[in-house]
């Protein structure tokens, strides 16, 4: 039997206004796959993700999640809080209260998973947008988390960079058996998943093989420009 990273079971959620964003939503995603989560803007991407975190307080239902969960979000200048590359990956670690050379070891090993050892000492605000994401997972990876969830993390960055994270994020859940879900609305990042689900109001309406759902998506596209 497959070992499970995420279930979410019949999960609900309001906003305090009455507006409910997801509705009767499950879905299951295997130990050590990485799955992408679509949806066109205000279909409830975010709000999901956010929920499966831990984020948010589903109305009802449950999202059950291995931990430690890493949570990425679209702009990384939320969570990058400290003036340097290598200071602040070591800062997910104070509540380990880890001895300095394992916290070393660990900052080592995270960065140079994303490529960026070289760039330790470096100011964040030096950085460019990808290197900075880059960073983010860094800190996830550090924390040795068995859940990244990322949150449209190529939104605000330009193609070749959107690729090329997405090709990174493959490899290290591949490499350590991490379980990843990832927000996007880019088909061409579909290349990359092992699945995929589709989200239209807050209501679950497709999941399984990337490109059975790109191709669904891409037929969309040209009827609605037809």
């Amino acid at each position: 039997m497959t070992a499970v990273g995420i279930e979410v079971t019949d999960l609900n959620f309001f906003w305090p206004n009455g507006e409910q964003v997801i509705k009767s939503c499950s879905l299951t995603i295997p130990q050590g796959e990485f799955w992408m989560l679509l949806g066109t803007n205000g279909s409830g991407k975010s709000t999901l993700l956010r929920l499966i975190a831990g984020l948010l307080t589903p109305t009802s239902g449950e999202a059950k999640v291995l931990n430690p969960v890493g949570f990425v979000f679209q702009n990384p200048d939320h969570q990058l809080v400290m003036p340097t590359v290598g200071a602040d990956v070591a800062f997910g670690l104070v509540e380990e209260k880890l001895p300095p050379a394992m916290i070393k070891a660990r900052v080592e090993e995270a960065l140079g998973a994303v490529n960026l050892l070289s760039l330790q000492k470096r100011p964040i605000y030096a950085l460019s947008g990808g290197q900075k994401q880059r960073v983010a997972i860094a800190g996830a990876i550090a924390r040795h988390c068995d859940v990244l969830l990322l949150d449209e993390p190529t939104a605000l960055l330009d193609p070749d960079s959107q690729l090329d994270l997405v090709a990174s994020v493959q490899n290290l859940v591949k490499s350590r058996g991490i379980t990843a879900l990832w927000v996007t609305h880019r088909l061409d990042e579909l290349d990359y998943c092992d699945g995929a689900f589709l989200l239209e109001k807050g209501i679950l309406v497709d999941q399984g093989e990337p490109e059975r759902l790109k191709q669904r998506l891409m037929q969309v596209e040209n009827m609605s420009r037809e």
